[in-house]
């Protein structure tokens, strides 16, 4: 499933980021920080539980999403990389976890299980100090 953000939902901000770029990097802040209010995109209550548990310490308290995009040297390819992985972090949330079908061990297996156990009884039993009576 894809999801898209809505603008009215967004707010970036740019800073200046670490890594490379040479002397680029002390004077054109290129780093993104990409700001999504969750309550403003109408989520169901599911939804955002399983948003909030993905997204960990990147949700505020106050519902905001925050992603910092710092990968590429360029304001727009971070800017698109920042909006890529809110729209997947977001779509993620959007699908249901699959439902756990609960299984019985076999008879059969059962019995292999307590024939092995009884085995490895009789070979430590076996162990035992020798008594000469």
């Amino acid at each position: 499933m894809t999801f898209r953000l809505p603008e009215h939902a967004c707010s970036e901000t740019f800073l200046a980021a670490s890594g490379p770029g040479g002397q680029n990097v002390n004077k054109v802040a290129t780093a993104c920080q990409l700001r999504v209010a969750v309550f403003r995109l109408g989520l169901d209550p599911a939804v955002y539980q399983r948003l909030k548990s993905l997204a960990g310490s990147k949700l505020t308290q106050d519902g905001e999403l925050i992603i910092t995009a710092r990968r590429y040297r360029s304001q727009e390819g971070n800017r698109e990389d920042a909006r890529a992985r809110a729209q997947a972090l977001i779509a993620k949330a959007h699908e249901r976890p699959r439902r756990r079908i609960k299984t019985k061990v076999s008879r059969a297996a059962k019995g292999r299980r307590v024939d092995a156990k009884k085995k490895r009884a009789t070979i430590k039993s076996g162990r035992g100090k020798v008594r000469l009576d």
